[in-house]
């Protein structure tokens, strides 16, 4: 008799999908639909949870990228791939799941044709054809790729902010915050007609600014809202590493052992501004560096990064 071998279960897996649905939101963001015979497993958690878009490479197709399992090594094996057989892989929050549906909604900011994920969400048709690599709800412990994490029992204050490129992000994490949630939430977006009625708890203050410019209004959104949160909230001025990295290196920070009392901020957006807003909240306000998430999800200058 021969042997089976076990079968690991993946904590991510790939998912062929297609286009179900395209809503034009607003005039930067275009939500994006969409189903596939397995997205039944796909796992809902919640916040922020993000999942890799996979789009069909310059020959057309994912023939060239590895399925089913999703292995650790899959991400390797794509980097080794020439560029005309290399699909497109970009990162997006997973701004809805209707398992029962077998549909994922992906909130996208529409910013033109630049690469192939502009060009995705700017023309984007039912019936379209892509990849997911998300959660895998078979698995039965933590999927990462959720960077909102307070800590179990937190009692202070909330501080959520970002640019357009986290505002999918932000909204799918105000809708899972418990009713007693208190805070700051401060979201920048380049159009008026980007302001949406989001629901957010009785305590929790949302705050649109509409960038008038070149320059972010995230700066002085932020010293107002920590203005209004209070300074009883925060701690004294503290030292913190230098915020100084490598050129390619992302700007990725999320502490494992935030306090239960305190500010809890979670910052994302351009690398730039995000690194100036830590250093505010650390530097000037003293606020816990543990309490502080921050996420460059992309740099000015650098085309999708």
């Amino acid at each position: 008799m021969t042997a089976v071998a076990a079968v690991e279960t993946p904590l991510w897996r790939f998912y062929r999908v297609t286009v179900a649905a395209v809503t034009r939101l607003s005039p930067s963001f275009v939500r994006v639909t969409l189903t596939g015979p397995d997205l039944d497993e796909v796992a809902d958690n919640g916040y922020d949870q993000r999942l890799k878009l996979v789009l069909p490479a310059p020959d057309g197709g994912f023939a060239h990228l590895a399925e089913g399992g999703g292995s650790a090594g899959w991400y390797a094996e794509w980097r080794l791939l020439p560029a005309e057989r290399r699909p497109t892989i970009r990162t997006y929050t997973v701004r809805g799941v209707r398992p029962e549906a077998r549909e994922v909604d992906i909130d996208m900011v529409l910013h033109g044709e630049s690469g192939p994920a502009s060009r995705f969400a700017s023309t984007a048709q039912v019936g379209d054809v892509a990849m997911l690599m998300g959660p895998n709800s078979r698995y039965a412990g933590r999927h990462g790729g959720l960077e909102f994490r307070p800590p179990a029992g937190h009692t202070g204050p909330t501080l959520l902010v970002g640019d357009e490129t986290a505002v999918p992000a932000v909204l799918a994490i105000v809708d899972r915050l418990p009713d007693d949630a208190f805070g700051e939430v401060v979201l920048e977006v380049p159009d008026a007609g980007d302001i949406t009625d989001a629901r957010v708890p009785p305590g929790l203050r949302l705050t649109w600014l509409v960038r008038r410019g070149g320059g972010s209004a995230l700066p002085g959104g932020v010293r107002a809202a920590v203005e209004r949160i209070g300074v009883e909230a925060l701690a004294a001025p503290q030292a913190v590493p230098s915020d100084e990295a490598a050129e390619d290196a992302p700007l990725w920070d999320v502490p494992e052992d935030a306090r239960t009392s305190g500010l809890y901020a979670w910052l994302a957006g351009e690398s730039t501004v995000i690194t100036g807003l830590r250093r505010y909240l650390v530097r000037e306000r003293g606020v816990d560096r543990r309490g502080v998430a921050f996420m460059g999800y992309w740099k000015d200058g650098r085309p999708e990064c």
